[in-house]
C-alpha cells in the first residue's frame, strides 16, 4: 500500500518520506501514497476589469496541480465549503476497480453537499503523461480544473529528450457571470446559452482583450534548450487551435500515453484532451517576443466566443535591456478549418513497441453504431421556448436517447441491485430509425428521454462507431470515455459504410485516448477492451451538449478473479 507522503518535492518530509521507501522497496517498484487536500472556497476574482465571486480550489484559478509518480495510490480530500453541490472527475485515469472515485455526479456517486467531504482513493496503473483533474457536476469545471502530472516510476525516462523544464499551459473560459446561471437560464428557455467573454491560459486572458494587458502569461525561456510544455484544454464548450509564433512544435504524448513523435506549427484540442509537446527554443537570443495564441474552432450554427487568448514567449536576455522589441503573431487556421483538424488528428500514432504495446483488439465481440447530435424536446404546455422553434427547446442525444441524470447515483444502485425505477439496461446498440445521418435532417427531429445503460461482460472487445449528425447543423463533437482509454481505428467524412471503411481501420498502431472529436458531419470507429468493471459514463465533452443530454453509460460487469471485481463503496461515500 506504500508510505503516506506530503506532495512537496522540495520539503524536508517528503525527501525522508521518499528516501524511506527507497530503502523499503527494492528499486521503488511499487510506488508511494500521495495525499492531497482540496478546499472547494469562493475566491474574488478580477477579469477584463471585471470582479466576481468563483468557485475555487484551495482559492486558486487554475487550481493546484496534482503530481504523483506511475504506480502511486493518490488520496485526496476534498472538503465542500460552498453553497453548490459538487464532485471532482480524474479525467483520463483509468480507476481500475475504484469507480467510486471517479466523480461525475449521479453517475458513480452523489455529489458532495455544502459542508461535507469525501476521499477520493485511486491508484495510477500503466499511465504517465499529463492529464486534469475538473468539477463534474453542471457548469462548475468553468473554474475548478486543474493539471494532473505523472511522472515515470523512478529509475525510468521519457522515450524522448530529457527536457530542460516543464511547463504546465492550461486553455479555460472566463465568464463576467456565473455559468451556473447561464446555463440554469438556457435550459429554462430551451435556448443557447450565453457564450464565455474570453479564453484563458494559465486563468489569463492576455492583451488582445480589453482591460487586460497586466493580465497576461509570461513564459521566459533560455535560448538553446528544450521544454516540455504540458498543453490542457480545460475549456467548457470550445476546442481550440493553438500555435506559438515562428516556432515548431513536436507532439510526443497524448492523453497521457506516449505517441509516435511529429512536428506542427499548429494543435488542435478539443475540451478534455491533453498534448504533451517539445518546444526547442532558438539557439541564440532573438531580438522579438512572441505570442502563443490559441482561439476556437467551430462548426455548428449557434453563437461562439470568437476572440483570442494570448500569452507571451520570452527569452530571457542577458542584458537587462529596456528596448522594445518587436512581437511576432502566429497564424492560426480559419474559425471552421475541417480539413485541417481531419489531417491533424490522423497524424497521432501510438508507439507500438515492446515497452510501449498498442494492445488492439484484432477481433470484437459486440460491436454498436451510435449516432451523436443535436435535436429537440417540446416546450412544456402552454409556454413558449427560445429553441429552434418557439415551441421546442434544444436537446441532444446518444441513438436518439437523450440521458437523463437520476436522483442516485447509477453505481450505487447497480452494486446494491436497487437498479429499479434508477435505470434501466436496455439501451439502443443502433440508431432506432436509419436515415441519411449527415444529408438533409428528418422531418422529426425529436429525441425520447431516459435514463438508458448498455451491460458488457468483463474483458468483452468492443467496437464502437460514433456517428454524427446534420440535424440542427453538422457539428463537431469530442466525445469523452470515463474509466478506458481506447483505440482510435478508422475515421471519414459522410455516413459510415460498414461494407467498404473497416479495410481502411489501423489496427497496428492506431492513437489511444480517452477524448477523441467526432468530425463534423462524419464519424469515428473505435475498439477497447471491457477489463475495468463499473458504471463508467460516456458523453460529449461540450458542456452544453452534456447539458442537453449527449451522454450515455455503461456497465461492466465483474470478472471472475478478486482483482477483477469492483471493490465495496468506501465508508465516507456521499449520500444524496
Amino acid at each position: 500500500m506504500g508510505i503516506s507522503c506530503w506532495p512537496s518535492f522540495a520539503s524536508m518530509p517528503a525527501l525522508l518520506c521518499s528516501f524511506c521507501v527507497l530503502l523499503l522497496l527494492p528499486n521503488s517498484a511499487m510506488g508511494i501514497t500521495r495525499h492531497y487536500t482540496f478546499n472547494i472556497t469562493y475566491q474574488n476574482i478580477t477579469r477584463l476589469c471585471n470582479t466576481r465571486s468563483v468557485v475555487t480550489v484551495n482559492g486558486k484559478f487554475p487550481g493546484p496541480r496534482l503530481i504523483a509518480r506511475e504506480g502511486d495510490r493518490v488520496i485526496v480530500k476534498v472538503v465542500n465549503q460552498v453553497s453548490y453541490n459538487i464532485t471532482i472527475h480524474w479525467h483520463g485515469i483509468r480507476q481500475l476497480t475504484s469507480g467510486w472515485a471517479d466523480g461525475p455526479a449521479y453517475i458513480t456517486q452523489c455529489p458532495i453537499q455544502s459542508g461535507q467531504s469525501y476521499n477520493y482513493n485511486f491508484t495510477i496503473t500503466g499511465q504517465r503523461g499529463t492529464l486534469l483533474w475538473h468539477a463534474h457536476i453542471s457548469w462548475l469545471r468553468s473554474s475548478v480544473y486543474g493539471p494532473i502530472i505523472i511522472l515515470p516510476k523512478r529509475n525510468d525516462s521519457y522515450p524522448f529528450q530529457k527536457p530542460y523544464k516543464e511547463v504546465p499551459i492550461l486553455f479555460g473560459e472566463w465568464f463576467n457571470v456565473d455559468p451556473e446561471a447561464i446555463i440554469a437560464q438556457a435550459l429554462q428557455t430551451g435556448g443557447g446559452p450565453n457564450v464565455s467573454d474570453a479564453y484563458t491560459i494559465n486563468g489569463l486572458p492576455g492583451p488582445l482583450y480589453n482591460c487586460s494587458s497586466k493580465d497576461t502569461f509570461k513564459l521566459k525561456v533560455k535560448p538553446g534548450k528544450t521544454y516540455l510544455l504540458r498543453l490542457i484544454n480545460a475549456a467548457l464548450n470550445d476546442e481550440l487551435f493553438f500555435s506559438i509564433a515562428n516556432h515548431t512544435l513536436t507532439v510526443v504524448e497524448a492523453d497521457a500515453v506516449y505517441v509516435k513523435p511529429f512536428d506542427t506549427d499548429t494543435l488542435l484540442m478539443t475540451p478534455g484532451q491533453t498534448t504533451s509537446i517539445l518546444l526547442k527554443t532558438k539557439p541564440a537570443f532573438p531580438n522579438a517576443t512572441f505570442l502563443m495564441a490559441a482561439r476556437p474552432y467551430f462548426t455548428g450554427r449557434g453563437t461562439f466566443d470568437n476572440s483570442t487568448t494570448a500569452a507571451i514567449l520570452k527569452y530571457r536576455h542577458p542584458s537587462n535591456t529596456s528596448v522594445k522589441l518587436p512581437l511576432f503573431k502566429p497564424t492560426l487556421p480559419p474559425i471552421n478549418a475541417t480539413g485541417f483538424v481531419a489531417n491533424f488528428s490522423r497524424r497521432f500514432r501510438s508507439l507500438a513497441n515492446a515497452k510501449f504495446p498498442a494492445n488492439v483488439p484484432q477481433t470484437v465481440d459486440r460491436s454498436f453504431l451510435f449516432t451523436v447530435g443535436l435535436g429537440t424536446t417540446p416546450c412544456p404546455a402552454n409556454t413558449t421556448c427560445q429553441g429552434p422553434t418557439n415551441t421546442t427547446k434544444f436537446s441532444a442525444s446518444v441513438n436518439n436517447v437523450s440521458f437523463v441524470l437520476p436522483s442516485v447515483a447509477l453505481l450505487q444502485s447497480y452494486f446494491f441491485g436497487m437498479s429499479n425505477g434508477v435505470f434501466t439496461a436496455d439501451f439502443p446498440q443502433n440508431p432506432p430509425i436509419a436515415f441519411n445521418y449527415t444529408g438533409a435532417p428528418p422531418n422529426n427531429t425529436m429525441v425520447s428521454n431516459g435514463t438508458k445503460a448498455l451491460m458488457l461482460r468483463f474483458n468483452t472487445s468492443v467496437q464502437v462507431v460514433l456517428q454524427g449528425t446534420s440535424i440542427l447543423g453538422a457539428e463537431s463533437h469530442p466525445l469523452h470515455l470515463h474509466g478506458f482509454n481506447f483505440f482510435v481505428i478508422g475515421q471519414g467524412f459522410g455516413n459510415y459504410d460498414p461494407n467498404k471503411d473497416p479495410a481502411k481501420f489501423n489496427l497496428v498502431d492506431p492513437v489511444e485516448r480517452n477524448t477523441f472529436g467526432v468530425p463534423a458531419g462524419g464519424w469515428i470507429a473505435f475498439r477497447f477492451l471491457a477489463d475495468n468493471p463499473g458504471v463508467w459514463f460516456m458523453h460529449c465533452h461540450l458542456d452544453v451538449h452534456t447539458s442537453w443530454g449527449l451522454r450515455m453509460a455503461w456497465i461492466v460487469m465483474d470478472g471472475p478473479q478478486p482483482n477483477e471485481k469492483l471493490q465495496p463503496p468506501p465508508s465516507d461515500l456521499p449520500s444524496c
